[in-house]
């Protein structure tokens, strides 16, 4: 089973019966609102997660991803939600304050 915990979203837990699926994905199929301005194509950093706990439980870096971290756009602790497949377990995350949507209430 998949799991992701939304630290900051009141520990909103997400779970899933599937194998492997893209964060992002299972995000959005959960009715939780989350940025992507690029629609979902790894382009931008706005749908980065900040990985809390489980970050062998996500898929290698992709390209994509280590062009923001080469750039200093992506610290070690976050992945692209759009790009990052959760593989196995558990993964605890939070929004970055600066991709918070102003329409939802976030915890701390």
């Amino acid at each position: 089973m998949l799991k992701i915990v939304i630290e900051n979203l009141h520990h909103r837990e997400i779970k899933s019966n599937d194998k492997v699926r893209k964060v992002i994905d299972l995000i959005h199929e959960n009715h939780i609102d989350w940025m992507h301005a690029c629609g979902k194509k790894g382009r931008c950093t706005t749908c980065k997660i900040i990985v809390k706990k489980g970050m062998d439980n996500l898929t290698a870096l992709t390209e994509r991803e280590e062009f923001f971290r080469k750039n200093n756009r992506l610290n070690p602790s976050e992945r692209l939600s759009c790009q990052a497949y959760l593989e196995s377990g558990e993964i605890r995350v939070c929004v970055a304050e600066e991709n918070k949507f102003t329409h939802m209430d976030y915890s701390d």
